[in-house]
């Protein structure tokens, strides 16, 4: 699902250009990204499986060296593009913000089922807590669509970085509310 939700995203398409081959590569990213993520306990779906966000919690959203290393896994479906991909990925890290905060690793929504509120109800549990805790939420924005949607929920632009040879990303802030 996640795959499909992306399939257009510019940032899947600098990393995946070839049509064809884009959604393999994806599906084997967006698993990665929920084995990194799964064991922190803020992940949440759909019933039917049609939208999904995954969340890092706060101070355990940075990746240690074994699970940068799980990025090799990529390798076979990015080819020569996995070194551009991991400066780029290093790029977002760098940038990152140190103070805690709640981090929406991925929010994606399959396209049959966009802009019917499925990824405002994803967010909503861990956006209520971070306002009941008092703690920011932070993500990074691949889109320039979404940040209207994003800015909705509270969001607001920090900064904009340009992958190495490829498009812009938006790094977004939510205070507690």
């Amino acid at each position: 699902m996640l795959a499909r939700a992306f399939h257009d995203d510019p940032v899947n398409r600098w990393m995946f250009p070839d049509d064809k081959r884009r959604r393999s590569g994806s599906e084997r990213y967006f698993a990665l990204r929920l084995r990194q993520l799964i064991g922190q306990g803020e992940i949440y779906t759909t019933n039917d499986i049609v939208g999904a966000a995954l969340w890092a919690r706060p101070t355990s959203w940075r990746l240690g060296l074994r699970k940068h290393l799980q990025f090799g896994t990529l390798i076979p479906v990015l080819g020569p593009r996995f070194p551009r991909s991991l400066r780029g990925l290093s790029l977002v890290q760098r940038h990152h913000p140190d103070n805690p905060h709640y981090y929406l690793a991925v929010l994606g929504t399959d396209p049959a089922h966009q802009k019917m509120g499925i990824g405002s109800a994803l967010m909503a549990p861990v956006l209520q807590s971070c306002d009941a805790s008092g703690v920011p939420a932070y993500l990074e924005n691949s889109n320039e669509h979404n940040t209207t949607f994003y800015t909705k929920h509270g969001f607001r632009v920090t900064a904009e970085l340009r992958l190495p040879n490829g498009p812009p990303i938006w790094l977004m802030w939510r205070d507690p509310q």
